[in-house]
């Protein structure tokens, strides 16, 4: 049975970027939002007369906390009407319409293996509440690692909080990796390029340490989590594949 459509109000509005957006809500009713860490919403928003041309989802960048207020951050698209709606017509105190929590990309219960979380752009939101959840519910977990590609120093959504993650979790690495600038004067290592060449090399590594070991390289299956652009994700599963890693270990959520 389909979940019931709730409202909520925006209760807080940050600009992320130039392009981006953060925006908190509040359900009306008070009540606790439950969800999972790496679930979305459905915004229905007054753009069309047709419901299917209306929806609009948004994975939830905040975790679960117990309180009736999620985040989602939002990137305006050129020519997207739902995000033109939400980026010039929707304010502090306006009510939306939504659904949720929704979708299956979620942690596996226990976190037996290593975990790749491979993200672009506003992908980052649903490996950011999954890796606050990991952290705030001291969940045994292996190496987690948090591939995000930009472009540019200044589109690392939530880059500072990450960093910080960094020092506070255990077996946790955050590694940003830019395509469109070589920052300079920079106290940390700065990956340019592409997220695939990232966990390539990691994975290459610890394949060629289990040899060494005397193990067999085959027995390293990791668990990868793709969130982003289409074409991100498709050059992933090809890489990932042709690393000998099953097509099973890979789980993804698209978006565009």
């Amino acid at each position: 049975m389909a979940l019931p459509w709730q409202t909520g109000k925006v209760i807080r509005i940050e600009d992320a970027t130039s392009v981006t957006r953060r925006f908190w809500i509040e359900l009306i009713s008070g009540e606790p939002f439950h969800f999972e860490p790496g679930q979305f919403v459905t915004l229905d928003l007054p753009i069309h007369e047709k419901p299917s041309k209306r929806w609009r989802s948004y994975s939830i960048a905040s975790w679960p906390d117990g309180s009736p207020v999620i985040e989602l951050v939002i990137v305006l698209l050129e020519g997207g009407v739902g995000t033109k709606y939400l980026f010039e017509e929707v304010k502090v105190g306006s009510e939306l319409t939504l659904r949720g929590p929704l979708g299956s990309f979620t942690l596996p219960a226990p976190l037996e293996k290593d975990i790749f979380l491979i993200c672009t752009g506003t992908g980052i939101a649903p490996f950011r509440a999954m890796v606050h959840h990991i952290l705030n519910h001291n969940l045994p977990h292996r190496n987690i690692y948090l591939i995000f590609g930009c472009r540019r120093l200044g589109d690392a959504l939530y880059q500072k909080e990450m960093e910080e993650l960094e020092l506070n979790l255990t077996s946790f690495q955050y590694l940003p990796v830019f395509s469109r600038e070589v920052p300079e004067n920079r106290e940390h290592l700065i990956r340019t390029g592409y997220v695939h060449a990232v966990f390539e090399e990691i994975c290459k590594k610890k394949k060629n340490q289990q040899h060494i070991n005397g193990m067999e390289s085959g027995n390293y299956s990791p668990s990868f989590y793709l969130c982003g652009w289409k074409v991100m994700i498709d050059e992933a599963k090809k890489r990932i594949v042709d690393l000998g890693f099953d097509r099973k270990s890979i789980h993804l959520e698209l978006y565009g």
